[in-house]
């Protein structure tokens, strides 16, 4: 990785963790959009990128707060979920072999859709779903986080419609993430998939989320909760867009 390349992913790393913490969402989205429009490193070492920064966040996370797990909803959803990550890395595996168009096309197809839940106020159930929805959801979860390692967006936002304290969602979902995050590195080494020598300058990106997340925390910009939101549903769209339109122009522009 050349000098110019990883400033570009330090500063993709920060902007990412900066919204994240303000907003509670999409560090892994606009970190794969980000590099997807830029071209810094392969997409699918961005994803092992992403997991492990989701995995050093995660440890920072549940050190102290892993009794407030709700136990029944993560064994509903972790089982489901592990399972449908490896048919999401496989789905992955499809795609790169196909073309790095449909890889582009889908990832920014997932970001499009990811950015419009920014714009949904979850309501609250009055008692708690059902079985089948959390193992519905937890399949979405699971083949997003095996391609992109992106399994966040319909998962929480189907939590945050439960009936439970919102740090138990929290923590249940970073430990849900934290899991998938796990066994997703684990299929990338066992199929031989490791990054180059040189990508592992790319966790320098470590201290600057870490930096980043902090800076966010005591020096937020003088915004609504809602105009966060809105800024990070523009970003995320755009780059959902500009990933995704000229994919599909690519693939589907010659046809009459």
């Amino acid at each position: 990785m050349d000098t110019a390349s990883l400033v570009v992913l330090l500063l993709l790393a920060a902007g990412a963790s900066y919204v994240q913490t303000l907003t509670g969402f999409a560090l892994g989205l606009l970190m794969m959009g980000g590099v997807g429009l830029t071209g810094v490193v392969p997409l699918p070492d961005a994803a092992v990128l992403v997991g492990i920064l989701g995995l050093v966040n995660a440890t920072q996370v549940l050190a102290k707060g892993w009794r407030d797990i709700a136990r029944r909803e993560f064994l509903l959803v972790i089982f489901v979920s592990l399972a449908f990550l490896v048919l999401g890395y496989w789905l992955l595996g499809l795609l790169l072999a196909a073309s790095l168009d449909w890889l582009k096309l889908v990832l920014g197809a997932i970001i499009i859709l990811s950015s419009l839940q920014l714009l949904l106020r979850p309501t609250p159930f009055a008692t708690p779903s059902g079985p089948g929805s959390f193992v519905f959801f937890g399949a979405i979860a699971g083949v997003m986080g095996g391609l992109f390692s992106t399994a966040g967006p319909p998962l929480v936002y189907h939590f945050y419609r439960q009936p439970l304290r919102a740090v138990s969602i929290r923590e249940t979902l970073v430990a849900i993430f934290a899991v998938n995050g796990l066994l997703r590195l684990v299929l990338v080494g066992l199929a031989g998939n490791m990054p180059s020598a040189s990508f592992w300058w790319g966790l320098l990106c470590i201290p600057v989320v870490m930096a980043f997340t902090l800076l966010a925390r005591r020096y937020p910009p003088p915004l609504t909760p809602m105009g966060l939101r809105r800024v990070a549903f523009c970003l995320l769209f755009l780059s959902g867009i500009s990933l995704a339109g000229p994919a599909f122009l690519k693939l589907f522009g010659d046809i009459s």
